[in-house]
């Protein structure tokens, strides 16, 4: 008989949430990480910690308040790295607790080391002190998570030449900075660094960044970042980067799995690898590597192997990159929706036409509804601004639940608020397809 029903390798989102499924559901459950990493790289130097990062910065610059009192208003005029770091020790440390909670709570063993597969049903665990021990498991998640790639041309030294990982851990906040990358991650801290004040130049090979989103809110976000000094070398490469004075799953093959150049595993829709009752969860399948969705992932999973009936996941699932200001989207965009030739209506509210806009000082942000006019569902909601990555859920429920552009008009919404951009946006939307029909008719 094995030591556990289930072994999770990682105890970021998806390797938690299949835990905790999988003892919800009455098996015999263990997690695998390294002591320092409870809770993954999502907790410790990924999401978590750079959105706190992110709210240090807004508080402490205020930035977001200019709008009201000047372009010279700000908190604290010297903002050091110990003024950032303080919010995120805090924040990090009260997860990390809450994760020990929950997983002891549901009697979820925990064991600190490294793990290698040994073969398909045993993980030799590597402790801290060296010596191993093998736990053995009915079914085994892997959930390991990725680390930032490190092109070998590159000096890496953690204090000039920084890494998304250990750009949290800087020792002061920089004069100027290089960021490789217009990605989500890339952009962020693009933002962040810009609104302390440092002066950010972005190099992306590609013609542009953030090609998921729509047009209007990228340009936006430009508009925002040259207006705080961000410069953008598209469509250029770094040459040469120059430096000057001034826990992983390390054995596949004995398991009977193999991963691809970058690292990643194949799964099928249950997530299961080629070998069935071993599965793999979160960043180290690939797109879209982000925590919300890994948590899903890691809870399908746990169901699947216990056999237990889940529901497939959604396939609208929606996307929030924490630039400054915010970005959220959900279905497809204009672009999108031409290239398959599908016909749409746009309807648009701004943040400056909303009483909730005017009160928080911001009168920049954004709702766009793309619409059908064939039967007036929604195709795509794009949101730019303060609390986009919340208000994105009201069109994602009715997208989900396939309600219609008039559910929002006839429905009521809290005054004043900024969900009251979708009442907007929606009555914008029905008075371009009435155009529209008187000029059929």
């Amino acid at each position: 008989m094995p030591d556990f029903d289930m072994l999770v390798l990682g105890s970021g989102p998806g390797g938690q949430k299949a835990a905790i499924a999988a003892a919800k559901l009455g098996r015999r459950v263990a997690v695998v990480d390294r002591p320092d990493m409870l809770g993954g790289v999502s907790l410790h130097t990924g999401t978590i910690p750079s959105k706190t990062l992110r709210e240090a910065v807004l508080y402490l610059t205020g930035l977001t308040q200019r709008d009201l009192y000047g372009q010279s208003y700000r908190l604290k005029e010297d903002i050091t790295v110990a003024d950032l770091t303080a919010r995120t020790q805090h924040v990090v440390s009260r997860e990390t607790e809450v994760i020990r909670s929950q997983l002891s709570r549901n009697h979820v063993a925990l064991y600190s080391g490294t793990g290698r597969f040994v073969d398909e049903h045993t993980v030799a665990l590597r402790e801290a002190g060296g010596q191993e021990r093998l736990l053995s498991a009915g079914h085994i998640v892997i959930a390991t998570g990725t680390r930032p790639a490190r092109p070998e041309s590159v000096e890496f030294d953690g204090r000039t030449i920084l890494d998304s990982d250990n750009v949290l851990t800087i020792e002061r906040v920089p004069r100027s900075m290089v960021i490789v990358g217009a990605g989500v991650i890339g952009m962020e801290y693009a933002c962040m660094f810009a609104a302390l004040g440092s002066k950010v130049t972005v190099v992306e090979r590609r013609a542009g960044m953030l090609d998921m989103c729509d047009v209007e809110v990228i340009e936006s976000l430009k508009y925002h970042l040259r207006d705080l000094a961000v410069t953008f070398r598209f469509g250029e490469s770094v040459a040469a980067v120059e430096r000057h004075p001034r826990g992983t799953l390390t054995v596949l093959e004995k398991a009977g799995l193999a991963a691809d150049a970058r690292g990643r595993i194949t799964v099928d829709e249950h997530y299961r690898t080629q070998v069935p009752h071993i599965y793999a969860v979160g960043d180290v399948i690939g797109f879209p590597a982000l925590a919300a969705t890994s948590m899903e992932q890691g809870r399908a999973a746990a169901y699947h192997a216990c056999g237990e009936p889940v529901g497939r996941t959604h396939r609208l699932q929606p996307i929030g990159i924490y630039t400054i200001p915010e970005i959220s989207f959900i279905g497809r965009t204009e672009d999108q929706l031409t290239e398959d030739r599908v016909p749409f209506e746009v309807g648009v509210a701004r943040y400056r036409e909303l009483a909730r806009g005017q009160i928080i000082g911001d009168a920049h942000g954004m709702l766009k509804l793309l619409v059908s006019p064939e039967d007036r569902t929604l195709l795509g909601v794009h949101c730019f601004g303060s609390g986009a990555t919340e208000l994105i859920h009201i069109g994602q429920s009715v997208m989900g639940l396939g309600g219609t552009v008039d559910y929002l008009v006839d429905a009521v919404f809290n005054y004043p608020t900024l969900a009251e951009s979708y009442k907007v946006a929606a009555l914008d939307a029905t008075n371009r397809l009435r155009q529209l029909d008187r000029i059929g008719d």
